[in-house]
């Protein structure tokens, strides 16, 4: 490398992850010889896989109006980036929680190579299609542009957020193409083990659970959970009163077990009303008494005599002059077998309980510390409630701001059920940011660590109700925005124990794109020697590296001051970046040193492409930097 390589549009540095690219990379790898002169041969890929291929025109698919344009807009890459706002944000320098600004899908986009396959759960409870809610319209071409607009932070003469009216011909269209892309991007960012449980109502369920099936696979699904609302009923139909919505489960890896259970409660307690002087016990039968796996046949190792003792129903594997013999016997007459084999069961005999009378044995299953329970797939308890939620919610902030919230207690027992000590949640319809109040608690339960990434558009609220006029003074009271994100912020910062949060906000790229025109030529050529555009700060280009190099956008930052500069290093010395004016060989000295006293196992280095004091510090920079072992390095 002779000289420093400068990043531009067609660089992947400049991008979010171009999704299309990766998987022809992994197609290549798996079939490399379907490709000529680096393109598909789709005579010679459909060959290889041979009759695993259905091209008939009455295989089963699911499709609408517009779903070839849903899939593009998933795999184009975005060019924006997401500026910190530390003057919004709580304890910056600790916390780890991200609430993020903007359009999610653009943001999801941008998150792709930070956060791929990091995620331990997304939760999401997105517009339901009822014909009231919003549906964001995506713009193939320039979504950051789009986004803009559709908040009004520039000049609008484009698409706004507008109902979706159920008179449209695109009704159900119109949902789906807003919630492919998003669910196809999220999944990229799921862990091996990751559980994504999206909220909805009747209104698009089924339509919901094709798209996930087409995304996650078949295999993926495991539930559909049936959330009761309110006690009397919310919505009325022909016939029926509604008061339920879903929860459509998704597990992102087939073969994994990613739950862990909730902690009992009182009605679970209530059945261990037995107590001896190993603890509080509930009785349960030691054999299966019916369905697969039940007969002798099935695990003849599990079919042997057990003792009850006539005097003291003491179960016994020997037989004594005082007990006789039981059997596992199903209710047919037929041999059963028991839930134990004879080698684990010996171990055990104080756990097991004979009843004289009815010759039958049973276990005593104790009530340990660390139990767990698995949730039904029918959510019903008061703490689930519509009315529930608006409570707390009313409860911090003393008025009544919105009416169909999602309940704490809620997404608390979808976190339970999910996470472990240190996971990520991301929930990128964070609406009131109800997924970051439940997660703040459950961490000060657990004593966990868990983060979360919470995603919204800056929705402002409806006028034409009282919840919206007053989340609108509550704003004004507070002198925030007028906007949804502003009011989750200010709840989160109301919670208990709440542990910080930095805020970042969707924007197009800080670096000046080569944009000019017949009537813009003379400005672009006085200011093509400047790559970043003005009024962007050091610490917005920093964010934006973090975002195209996949840095965590919690990574440590220590700043050094380097022979009068700047420098920003991240990770322990992992990247290493300086973005002032007049850097010279002094500079560049320093840096490295710095990688030599840091000692990481790889550094990375930017510079600002026009920081440099002359040419000939710029060239010499490459081999000063080569000499302490980086080898990557580059500008913008």
């Amino acid at each position: 490398m002779s000289e420093i390589e400068k990043i531009t549009g067609s660089n992947p540095e400049a991008k979010s992850l171009d999704i299309k690219q990766q998987n022809i990379e992994q197609l290549k790898q798996l079939f490399p010889d379907v490709f000529t002169e680096n393109k598909i041969d789709f005579e010679a890929l459909k060959a290889v896989l041979g009759e695993e291929i259905d091209d008939s025109e009455e295989r089963y698919n699911f499709t609408w109006n517009g779903k070839a344009k849903a899939r593009q807009i998933a795999q184009t890459p975005s060019t924006g980036t997401l500026r910190p706002c530390k003057e919004e944000s709580v304890d910056w320098d600790t916390t780890e929680n991200l609430f993020i600004e903007g359009d999610n899908l653009e943001v999801l986009k941008l998150l792709q190579k930070s956060y791929h396959k990091r995620v331990k759960m997304i939760y999401i409870d997105p517009p339901y299609n009822t014909g009231k809610d919003f549906v964001y319209k995506d713009n193939f071409h320039d979504n950051i542009q789009n986004y803009l607009e559709l908040t009004g932070q520039v000049d609008n003469e484009g698409n706004k957020l507008s109902t979706n009216s159920n008179t449209s011909g695109r009704y159900h269209s119109d949902w789906l193409s807003m919630m492919y892309p998003r669910l196809k991007l999220a999944k990229n960012l799921l862990a091996p083990d990751g559980v994504m449980y999206i909220s909805i109502d009747e209104t698009e369920v089924d339509n919901l659970k094709k798209i996930c099936m087409e995304l996650f696979g078949e295999s993926a699904y495991v539930e559909t959970i049936v959330v009761q609302r309110s006690a009397n009923g919310m919505g009325s139909k022909l016939g029926f009163s509604t008061n339920h919505d879903y929860i459509l489960v998704l597990q992102n890896t087939d073969g994994l077990d990613p739950f862990k259970g909730l902690s009992p409660n009182d009605a679970y307690l209530s059945k261990f009303v037995k107590e001896d002087k190993f603890g509080k016990y509930k009785v349960d039968g030691i054999f299966r008494k019916k369905g697969q796996g039940a007969r002798r046949e099935d695990s003849p190792n599990c079919f042997y005599p057990v003792y009850i003792d006539t005097n003291t129903g003491e179960v016994s594997l020997n037989s004594t002059s005082s007990s006789f013999e039981v059997y596992p016997k199903l209710p047919d007459g037929n041999d059963g077998r028991w839930i134990w084999s004879k080698s684990f069961a010996e171990p055990q005999l104080h756990r097991l309980k004979g009843s004289i009378k009815a010759g039958t044995i049973y276990v005593k299953d104790y009530l340990s510390s660390d139990v767990r329970v698995k949730p039904r797939s029918i959510f019903i308890d008061s703490k689930y409630l519509t009315d529930k939620a608006t409570n707390e919610i009313t409860g911090l902030f003393g008025k009544k701001i919105f009416s169909t919230p999602k309940p704490v207690g809620l997404i608390y027992d979808l976190i339970e059920n999910t996470i472990g000590p240190e996971d990520i949640v991301l929930d990128f319809f964070a609406g009131s940011c109800t997924t970051g109040q439940a997660l703040t608690e459950f961490n000060t339960e657990k004593e966990f660590n868990a983060k979360f990434i919470l995603v919204q558009i800056p929705e402002e609220f409806n006028l034409k109700n009282e919840e919206g006029r007053n989340a609108n003074d509550l704003c004004e009271q507070l002198g925030v925005k007028k906007n949804l994100c502003s009011l989750g912020i200010e709840r989160l910062k109301r919670v208990n124990d709440f542990s910080g949060v930095k805020i970042f906000k969707l924007d197009e790229t800080n670096i000046r794109p080569w944009d000019a025109d017949f009537d813009n030529l003379e400005l672009v050529l006085q200011q093509a020697a400047e790559s970043i555009k003005a009024n962007r700060s050091s610490e917005d280009v920093l964010y934006e590296i973090f975002l195209k190099y996949g840095y965590d956008l919690t990574t440590p930052v220590e700043i050094e001051v380097v022979n009068g500069k700047t420098v920003f290093v991240v990770g322990a010395g992992a990247l290493i970046v300086c973005l002032d004016d007049e850097i010279t060989g002094e500079t560049v000295e320093g840096i490295a040193k710095l990688k030599e006293e840091l000692d990481p196992e790889t550094t990375q280095v930017v510079f600002k492409d026009a920081g440099f004091a002359d040419s000939n510090v710029k060239t010499n920079a490459i081999q000063i930097l080569k000499q302490a072992g980086i080898d990557d390095v580059k500008s913008i």
